[in-house]
């Protein structure tokens, strides 16, 4: 099958199972990828009405709707979730079916239907709101997305770090980290957009997506409503979160921080090969999304980013949260990201875990604890090892081995409670002697007090086991889209 051509004819008696089964899907990723990086490409170098004629190309094409269903129904977490429709692909016949059905339609001609709006409690006591749409709406916003994001790519500010490919939360760390280490950037302008995804205005994005083929596609899909309670609300304004091409239209939304506060970059390349990218403006910045964060050199310049912001924020229909958006300074230190950063008495800028994020990892660990109450040592381990380590991950490219000595400390009162439940008729030295057995002489870690199972011999993992290891920052405004730095990015685990 020519995943280049619209004109392909699926036989009336072949299966739905077997379309999908049938499916080459290393040759379907490769296709895809391949044309998002001409795509990249192409908007780089101007070439605009090539990037249209191979957006258009690829919508068209049964790789894109293969993958696009692939990630909607078998990848991605939300995948069982029905929207307005109540459908979910859960089977092959099911998907293939799908697959057909989007095959023989224009896109242009699909009409949204509403969302699904949830409500998803906050650490405040507060709700969040989520809109879910249906299945066969989440594969018309990832195919969209798979074409646009490319193109956005090629325009996105170097310190634009949130929902991009090959970008984490601790590239922005580190971004904060480099720009600590002259000195100089010591005024901290904490920006926080009210409802930010809920207040967009369409007007604005819509304008931003000018000259994109299918933009009218994305208008509808902005304007479709939402139903709560089964009643039906129109919207004028926002991107629903939950849809999967909502992150990166606030992204583009949310593009022109930067020139705003009349910031730019100057590239020198050494001798060697080695570019260097200088900044340079009476500014620093770093956004995660809607949260974001602009440095200054003095009081008087980091004061003035209110009235700066006038114009940026009013374009796009936003208003800054009062409670959120305040002037610090790194000496005095704040939160970003459930990170603390603060310029210590050595100028040293130190990051670590906040003391909400060690209370929030607390609070999952005893969730584990709980939730295996009465079952046995070696379920609680298989349980508790994932969580345990996904945290440790998490945290290990900062400043985290107090945090390590603190989740291990209660780690271990925690497994005393468990241990003293599950054999509550028992000494402690027979409870020691069963769970806590003397290291062998091969054994990777010589400490007794290990949690061990004795049936499987599986161990409790310890936090402080995990080194630290420096995260290197994503290099100016690279990205993994670019053909050209193929080999950057080559050591970099991630799928797009």
């Amino acid at each position: 099958m020519s995943y280049a051509q619209n004109s392909d004819v699926l036989e009336s008696t072949a299966s739905y199972a077997t379309i999908w089964r049938d499916t080459e899907w290393n040759k379907v990723k490769r296709y895809v990828n391949k044309q998002r990086h001409r795509i990249f490409r192409a908007e780089s170098e101007g070439k605009y009405r090539k990037v249209r004629e191979i957006q258009r190309m690829l919508t068209r094409s049964s790789a894109i709707i293969k993958l696009a269903i692939l990630r909607v129904t078998q990848t991605n977490k939300g995948r069982r979730t029905p929207g307005v429709d109540g459908f979910v692909a859960r089977s092959d016949a099911q998907r293939g079916k799908l697959f057909v059905k989007i095959r023989n339609r224009n896109i242009k001609k699909h009409n949204p239907k509403p969302v699904k709006r949830i409500y998803i409690p906050k650490k405040n006591g507060k709700t969040r709101s989520l809109g879910i749409p249906t299945i066969l709406d989440r594969v018309y916003q990832e195919i969209l997305r798979l074409v646009l994001e490319p193109q956005w790519e090629a325009r996105f500010e170097p310190t634009s770090y949130g929902f991009r490919p090959a970008r984490r939360t601790h590239d922005a760390l580190e971004r904060i980290f480099f720009n600590s280490k002259s000195g100089k950037w010591n005024y901290v302008f904490e920006g926080d957009f009210k409802a930010c995804f809920d207040t967009l205005s369409h007007d604005f994005i819509i304008e931003k997506l000018e000259g994109f083929p299918y933009v009218d596609v994305v208008e509808k899909i902005l304007k479709s409503g939402y139903v709560d309670e089964e009643n039906y609300y129109p919207t004028t304004q926002g991107t629903p979160q939950g849809g999967l091409l909502s992150p990166l239209l606030a992204n583009i939304a949310l593009t022109g921080l930067e020139d705003c506060l009349n910031i730019s970059y100057k590239t020198y390349a050494r001798k060697d090969g080695y570019e260097i990218i200088q900044t340079r403006g009476n500014y620093r910045s770093v956004r995660y999304a809607d949260d974001f964060l602009i440095f200054a050199q003095s009081k008087e310049e980091i004061k003035e980013v209110y009235s700066i912001l006038e114009s940026y924020l009013k374009d796009r229909g936003l208003i800054l949260a009062e409670d959120k958006t305040k002037i610090t300074t790194l000496k005095e230190g704040f939160n970003f990201l459930g990170f603390n950063i603060k310029m210590e008495d050595n100028r040293k800028c130190i990051i670590k875990p906040s003391k909400e994020s060690i209370k929030d990892a607390r609070s999952k660990i005893t969730e584990v604890f709980n939730y295996m109450k009465g079952h046995s040592v070696g379920e609680l381990i298989t349980e508790l090892n994932p969580v345990i380590d996904g945290i440790a991950e998490y945290w290990k490219p900062l400043c985290s081995n107090e945090a390590f000595k603190s989740i291990d400390a209660h780690i271990w009162n925690r497994t005393m409670i468990f241990l003293k439940h599950l054999h509550s008729n028992k000494s402690m030295g027979w409870i020691v002697s069963k769970y806590f057995p003397k290291p062998t002489k091969n054994a990777k870690h010589k400490d007794q007090w290990i949690l061990t199972d004795p049936k499987s011999g599986i161990q409790l993992h310890k936090m402080r086991w995990t080194k630290i290891e420096r995260h290197n920052m994503v290099k100016g405004n690279y990205s993994p889209l670019d053909k050209g730095k193929s080999e950057y990015f080559k050591k970099t685990l991630f799928f797009y």
